[in-house]
C-alpha cells in the first residue's frame, strides 16, 4: 500500500507541477490579452466598475432579483466570494510566503492585475451563453459557453464539447478535495489546535479522535441544512456570513497593521526587492530563485480568486443582470475583493511576524502554515490564535457551500437535474472525512484538478 501511494504521489506531482507552470503561462497570458483588447479597462475605469458594483448598493440597488430561478447581483458575488475566500488566503498566502519569500506577494498582486480582466471576460461569457433548466434555473458557466460558443465557430463543435466534458470532470473532482475535504480538515485542525487542545475523549479508531469525528458530523448537518436548499439558501447564507467575516478579518489584520506601522516600510521594500530573486543574484541562482517566486506567487494569486479557472462563473452566471457586461464587472471586483484586499491584509500580518528576514528574504520560522495565528497570538495573546482559528472556519466552511453548487451544475451539465441530486446526496456526507482525513494526498490531487480546469 505504501509504495502505492508513493508512485500516486509522484504523479500527481508531475502532473501538478506541469499544470500549475505551464498552465500558469497561458492563464497569465490570456489575461495579458484580454487587459490590452479592453484597454486596460480595470485601471481606466475603475470608477465605472466601482461604481457599478459595491458603489450601486449605496443606491439601493445590486441587491434585487427578478425571478426565483436568480440571485441578485450581491447575492452571485457573496457566493462566488464564498467559494474563493478560503483557507488559501490565510494559511495559502503564509505558505507562497514561506517557500517563495516576500517577493511572491508582488506576483501575487500582478496575476491578481490581469485575473481581474480574466474573470471580467469569463463572466461576460457565462450571462451571454447560460440557459434555464427544467427547474427554471439558471445554468451557465464554461461548459456552456466551450459547447456553445467555441462549438459555433466552424470545425470547433466537437472540440467545444470535449473540453466541456473535461471541464465538468475536473470541477467535479476537484469541489470534493480543494471544495470539501481539504476545507474541512483546515477547520478540524484550527479548532482542536485553538479551543480543544486540552480535550481528550480518546481515539475512536486508529489515529481518528473522538473530537474530529463530532465536528464533521455537525459541520456536515449545518451544511447539509444549507446546500439541500439550493443556490438560494446557500447565496441567502453567503449575503450574510461574507461581508461579515471578510470585514472582521480585515480589521483585525489592520490592527496588527497599524501596531506595527514603523516596520511597513521594509515590508513593502522586501516585497519588491525580492520579487526578483535578488537575495539569490550572489550565489549564482538567480534564475532558480526567480522562478520559485514567480511560481509561488502566481499560483497562490489564482488559486485564491480562481479568476481563468471558470469556477466562479457558475454562479456568477445565476445573478438576475440582464446586461453580460455589468456582471463582468462584480468579476472585476470580485478579484480585487480576494487578491488586492484580503491576500495583502495576510501578507502584511506574516511578514510582520518575525519569522522573515526582511533583509535576506529567508523563512525563520518553524511552520509557515501557523504564521497569521502567531503573529495575532504575539499581538492578543490566546484570543488572537482564537480568533484566526475562527477566520479560518468561516473562510473554509463558506467555501464548502459554493463549491457544493459548482459541483451540483458540473454534474447538472453531464447527467441533468436529477444527476445534480444525486451529488449532493454524496458531496454532503463527504464532509465528515475532510476531518478524519491525516494524509495530505487527497489534498494534493484535488489541487491538481482544480488547475487543470485553467487548461479547458
Amino acid at each position: 500500500m505504501d509504495a502505492f501511494f508513493k508512485s500516486l504521489t509522484d504523479i500527481n506531482g508531475a502532473v501538478n507541477s506541469f499544470v500549475w507552470n505551464y498552465g500558469l503561462v497561458i492563464l497569465i497570458g490570456t489575461g495579458i490579452i484580454a487587459t490590452i483588447v479592453t484597454r486596460v479597462f480595470q485601471v481606466l475605469h475603475i470608477k465605472e466598475w466601482f461604481g457599478t458594483t459595491i458603489g450601486s448598493l449605496f443606491k439601493g440597488k445590486g441587491r434585487t432579483k427578478d425571478d426565483r430561478g436568480s440571485v441578485s447581483q450581491f447575492q452571485a458575488l457573496c457566493t462566488a466570494l464564498a467559494a474563493t475566500i478560503g483557507t488559501g488566503n490565510i494559511a495559502g498566502v503564509a505558505a507562497a510566503i514561506g517557500t517563495g519569500g516576500p517577493g511572491a506577494v508582488f506576483w501575487m498582486w500582478l496575476a491578481a492585475f490581469f485575473g481581474m480582466m480574466t474573470n471580467f471576460s469569463e463572466n461576460v461569457l457565462g450571462i451571454y451563453y447560460r440557459r434555464k433548466n427544467e427547474k427554471g434555473e439558471w445554468s451557465g458557466g464554461p461548459m456552456y459557453y466551450l459547447r456553445d460558443g467555441l462549438g459555433s465557430y466552424k470545425n470547433c463543435k466537437g472540440i467545444g464539447k470535449v473540453l466541456a466534458v473535461i471541464f465538468s470532470i475536473c470541477a467535479i473532482l476537484a469541489s470534493f478535495g480543494i471544495g470539501n475535504v481539504g476545507q474541512v480538515n483546515k477547520i478540524t485542525i484550527n479548532l482542536e489546535s485553538a479551543f480543544l487542545s486540552n480535550v481528550d475523549l480518546g481515539y475512536a479508531f486508529g489515529e481518528i479522535k473522538w473530537t474530529s469525528i463530532i465536528i464533521g458530523i455537525v459541520l456536515m448537518i449545518i451544511a447539509g441544512l444549507i446546500i439541500f436548499g439550493g443556490l438560494q439558501r446557500i447565496a441567502a447564507a453567503a449575503e450574510k456570513l461574507v461581508p461579515f467575516m471578510a470585514c472582521a478579518y480585515v480589521l483585525g489584520c489592520l490592527v496588527v497593521f497599524f501596531i506595527n506601522i514603523t516596520e511597513i516600510g521594509d515590508m513593502f521594500a522586501a516585497i519588491f526587492k525580492f520579487a526578483f530573486g535578488a537575495e539569490a543574484v550572489v550565489g549564482g541562482f538567480a534564475g532558480i530563485a526567480v522562478k520559485e517566486v514567480i511560481t509561488q506567487g502566481c499560483k497562490r494569486g489564482v488559486f485564491s480568486n480562481e479568476a481563468g479557472l471558470g469556477s466562479s462563473v457558475i454562479v456568477h452566471s445565476a445573478s438576475s443582470v440582464k446586461e453580460p457586461v455589468v456582471q463582468g464587472m462584480w468579476g472585476i471586483f470580485e478579484v480585487f475583493a480576494d487578491t488586492m484586499v484580503v491576500c495583502t491584509m495576510t501578507a502584511v500580518v506574516v511578514l510582520s511576524s518575525g519569522a522573515i528576514d526582511l533583509q535576506t528574504g529567508q523563512f525563520i520560522g518553524e511552520n509557515a502554515d501557523t504564521l497569521v495565528a502567531q503573529s495575532f497570538g504575539k499581538i492578543f495573546g490566546a484570543p488572537g490564535e482564537m480568533f484566526i482559528a475562527l477566520c479560518i472556519l468561516m473562510f473554509a466552511f463558506t467555501t464548502v457551500l459554493g463549491w457544493s453548487h459548482y459541483g451540483t451544475k458540473a454534474v447538472e451539465y453531464l447527467f441533468g437535474v436529477k444527476g445534480g441530486k444525486v451529488y449532493k446526496l454524496i458531496f454532503v456526507p463527504v464532509i465528515v472525512t475532510g476531518a478524519l482525513m491525516t494524509s495530505s494526498i487527497a489534498w494534493d490531487i484535488s489541487d491538481t484538478f482544480n488547475g487543470m480546469m485553467m487548461i479547458p
